[in-house]
């Protein structure tokens, strides 16, 4: 009978200690992930080292405004640490209630890194050197775009290459081997800008890159949209807008650093 309570208490404490062990690797594991992953809308010290800065503070819009606008209106809100924009059944710029969402502060040489996500059909952008200006209507008028969009659910006018998710608006295709999450799932990209040499990225892959006043942008502006809007990509330093297109959309962990 001794032998028996003797087993039965070796069997226990060896159990509590392979459960302790499997909790401690676990708590371990997660605090490895929490170091190479930070939580959303929080910075890293090596990224407070490399001169990041958020854009967005998880819980306010302090910082942005509407654009062209002196009130943010009423699509526009934070919530559960995202900006949305709640554009549903809308059109793009949604007359006096929307428009896109810019920063009141201007950049030029950067990098960038935003983390989003779509509804079905969606549509959206993030845009870059915007210029506010009374001449102009909307953002785009003003500022490159970097494609935001539900490719295959989208339920418009065809699209042409450049016209998809991680492409320079009606510019530069992305490629169709491009990463992109399910809808409702969060991608991240990413905009580099360092005197007119840019790329975009998305979840981790170029998408593009190309060099301002090159022999080939020059071929390929001419044939763009972009040509009938002459303030188009003429300011190098300008705010970082998130498009309001007519559809719910979310944005969160926005950070910078100049370059």
């Amino acid at each position: 009978m001794k032998r028996i309570h003797l087993l039965t208490s070796l069997m226990m404490a060896f159990t509590i200690a392979l459960l302790i062990g499997c909790q401690k690797s676990t708590t371990q594991q997660e605090a490895a992930v929490s170091e190479t992953t930070p939580l959303p809308n929080t910075l890293t010290e090596e990224e407070k080292s490399a001169g990041w800065e958020l854009l967005f503070d998880g819980t306010t819009l302090n910082g942005w405004k509407r654009y062209n606008r002196d009130t943010i209106g009423p699509l526009w809100s934070v919530k559960d640490g995202m900006i949305i924009c709640d554009g549903t059944g809308l059109g793009e710029g949604s007359g006096e209630m929307g428009g896109s969402l810019m920063t009141t502060k201007a950049f030029g040489n950067f990098e960038l890194s935003v983390e989003w996500k779509i509804s079905p059909g969606g549509n959206s952008g993030i845009l870059y050197h915007v210029v506010e200006s009374p001449d102009y209507q909307h953002d785009y008028e003003t500022g490159p775009e970097y494609q935001v969009l539900d490719d295959t659910g989208w339920a418009g006018d065809p699209l042409m290459p450049a016209q998809k998710v991680g492409s320079n608006y009606d510019m530069f295709e992305a490629p169709d081997s491009k990463k992109v999450m399910s809808v409702g799932e969060w991608n991240t990209s990413r905009i580099v800008y360092k005197d007119g040499h840019v790329e975009h990225y998305l979840n981790g892959e170029k998408t593009v890159e190309f060099d301002e006043g090159s022999e080939e942008y020059n071929q390929r502006y001419q044939k763009s949209k972009w040509v009938n809007y002459p303030g188009w990509n003429k300011s190098k330093v300008g705010a970082i807008s998130l498009q309001d297109h007519g559809a719910p959309v979310y944005y969160r962990s926005i950070k910078i650093r100049a370059l």
